[in-house]
């Protein structure tokens, strides 16, 4: 059975049965067994819910990804990010058992050695907000990549406030 994908992308799936294939490529076409090879149908949402509704309800969350910004050369956040931090609580709070990834970011301004501290500061502040509104340290771990990965590719030296950032991986 093939599911619509949550972000609306086009998705298929080939099923394969003693050489014999069926391509699935709307949602909620569906392929049988049979002695013949496999036989597609076509199935709907209701459909779908009586059958398989007790596994999906039992499937963990997706993951979320939050992005904040921050001020250059600083660890605070920008006046725009600041208020989201409440989302990202919000949604951590939401999951019986999180798993927090916090990365930090920078821009290309300073060296790679002053970057590096740079961007694990970032993630250390915002690990350290998420652990003062009550999740456990040991679900929130927080990593620094300097300038390695930037967002907005640039020549060394640019200061790029979409660089400037953490990403926090919710899971």
């Amino acid at each position: 059975m093939l599911l619509p994908e949550a972000t609306g992308k086009d998705a298929a799936l080939t099923v394969s049965q003693d050489g014999k294939q069926v391509l699935l490529d709307q949602p909620y076409a569906g392929a049988r067994l049979a002695a013949s090879g496999p036989q597609k149908y076509a199935s709907n949402a209701a459909e779908v819910q009586s059958r398989f509704g007790q596994a999906l309800a039992a499937q963990p969350a997706r993951p979320v990804q939050f992005t904040l910004y921050f001020i250059e050369g600083r660890d605070e956040f920008t006046a725009e990010s600041r208020p989201l931090i409440d989302g990202v609580f919000a949604e951590i709070a939401g999951r019986p058992v999180p798993d927090v990834l916090v990365v930090g970011h920078t821009d290309t301004v300073g060296s790679d050695a002053a970057n590096d501290v740079l961007s694990r500061q970032r993630a250390e502040v915002v690990r350290k907000a998420l652990i003062a509104r009550g999740i456990p340290p040991e679900d929130v771990v927080a990593i620094g990549r300097g300038k390695r990965n930037l967002l907005v590719l640039t020549a060394d030296s640019v200061a790029e406030p979409r660089n400037r950032r953490v990403e926090i991986l919710v899971r």
